[in-house]
């Protein structure tokens, strides 16, 4: 079933990148800069719900069904990140890197940090090479504790 969006205009032919919305088909929109200006405000992950509640508390009219599909031609393009959670929620952020990276993020607090693994990347196509897989791709997200929630544990 194809869900319909009315009143909203946030469109799925976005491109973010760097905070910018630029035009790929269609027209540059408020809602769509908005958006954008929500996912770089954000350090932390996101899910579609809360990035809709940002929008809706700014006063934007926009449809939930429409950030979901945004969020996903983002991720698609490689302009956002998505992780998901144990739970099985998605959740979104905006790339700070372009290349291939993985994540290490806080269990307490959210907190991500996109780091590049060169041995991750080398020991992947390995693996996959001794399988005899080709045409690979791989998401590793490392979960842990930041320094600050590590800290705030030990005071207690």
């Amino acid at each position: 079933m194809e869900v319909q969006n009315s009143g909203d205009d946030l469109g799925a032919d976005a491109n973010l990148t760097s905070g910018q919305v630029t035009q790929a088909r269609g027209r540059a929109t408020r809602q769509k800069k908005a958006l954008s200006e929500v996912l770089e405000e954000a350090s932390n992950f996101s899910s579609a719900q809360e990035l809709h509640s940002k929008l809706r508390e700014r006063g934007y009219r926009v449809g939930l069904t429409t950030v979901y599909s945004q969020l996903r031609v983002l991720a698609e393009a490689g302009n956002i990140d998505s992780v998901l959670t144990p739970s099985g929620e998605t959740l979104y952020r905006l790339c700070s890197l372009s290349s291939h990276h993985h994540h290490l993020i806080c269990r307490d607090c959210g907190d991500a940090i996109e780091i590049e693994a060169a041995l991750v990347e080398s020991w992947t196509n390995e693996v996959a090479k001794q399988a005899g897989f080709t045409d690979i791709s791989h998401t590793i997200e490392i979960e842990g504790r930041c320094q600050r929630c590590s800290f705030e544990i030990s005071r207690r």
